[in-house]
């Protein structure tokens, strides 16, 4: 949407919003009114199947984490999964504060129509050759962090549980760690084995297709190529994410599904006014994708849909944010050439 025809549309969504407000005095009643009409002309949402879990997911997974630390997010979480958002991410309270517990008051009475992810990190060094004993130790750690996961959400069962944070290759491969998930597996407590990484990626992502082991993969990825997150910039000599297909292709063929994340974290600055930063992953764009009524975070997120991600996770902080994210989710597939 350019920044015209938003400005228009908020004129006429205030509009809504004041007549509603004068006429009930309510304030939440007037943002309903508002949000319905605003919604109401959003796309319908695109579904893959997730890899082997075989769920249709919507390719639009609401993030949890940062959003939902310090506070809840009712109104942009309903009208998520209103309009069809059904893969929910989140993540050990260690890291991400009150986010569990907040998403979890949220899913309680729509948990058997969600796919609901959490995950923690392990307690080991990035190069970290563990013997058994270590490893188990490492396992056991990440184990509680399960437990108090599920405590905090409020549930008995998650679909999927993530090794958080995973850069080294010898511990994505650990049996011991493994071993842990399948003993929880058995225990109810969750189906899916996954990932999520932004240090190290492609070793990391290469070494869990090895395995056969892993059901999801949440890669930090842009256009340009692998993105890491702790030096905030797209790795150095990456290839560009189009010539990552083969990489991409060997974890699908072990039956892992691709979850896409950090996708514009490059571009925040943009919203300070860093035009290099708007235009960071442009040259990687067809004309068809240039040309899209799309804003250059919306671009980022719908050309990693079309070219090896099968679905994306986006931060949603507000109503906003995840406006953008879902158009661009539900209609990526229009600006392929």
């Amino acid at each position: 949407m350019t920044p015209r025809r938003k400005f228009i549309r908020n004129v006429a969504l205030l509009s809504v919003g004041t007549h509603a407000l004068l006429r009930t005095g309510s304030l939440s009643a007037a943002v309903s009114e508002s949000d319905a009409l605003r919604i109401k002309g959003w796309p319908e949402m695109k579904y893959t199947k997730l890899g082997r879990t075989e769920f249709n997911a919507s390719r639009l997974v609401y993030g949890c984490g940062a959003a939902l630390s310090r506070r809840q997010d009712e109104r942009s979480l309903a009208a998520a999964y209103d309009q069809g958002v059904n893969v929910f991410d989140v993540g050990t309270s260690r890291y991400y504060g009150a986010a569990e517990r907040h998403l979890g008051e949220f899913v309680k009475t729509r948990r058997d129509k969600v796919f609901l992810i959490s995950k923690s990190f392990l307690n080991a060094a990035r190069d970290e050759e563990p013997d058994v004993e270590r490893a188990k130790e490492i396992a056991s750690q990440w184990r509680s962090d399960m437990e108090q996961s599920l405590s905090q959400l409020g549930q008995e069962h998650v679909d999927a549980y993530y090794m958080m944070d995973a850069k080294n290759p010898i511990l994505v491969k650990n049996e011991e760690i493994y071993r842990e998930f399948e003993r929880a597996k058995q225990d109810g407590k969750v189906s899916y084995y996954g990932l999520s990484t932004h240090d190290n990626a492609e070793k990391v992502l290469l070494a869990a297709a090895e395995t056969g082991w892993y059901d999801l993969a949440m890669v930090a990825i842009t256009p340009a190529g692998w993105y890491d997150y702790n030096i905030r910039q797209v790795v150095k000599d990456s290839p560009a994410m189009v010539d990552l297909k083969p990489v991409f292709d060997k974890a699908k063929d072990a039956g892992i599904a691709l979850v896409g994340m950090k996708v514009a974290r490059h571009m925040a600055g943009a919203m300070f006014g860093g035009r290099s930063a708007r235009q960071a992953y442009d040259e990687f764009y067809s004309e068809k994708m240039q040309n899209a009524q799309f804003s250059p975070f919306q671009k980022a997120y719908a050309f990693v849909l079309e070219h090896g991600m099968d679905v994306v996770n986006a931060d949603i902080q507000n109503f906003d944010i995840l406006e953008e994210n879902f158009i661009a989710a539900a209609t990526s597939r229009d600006y392929v050439s």
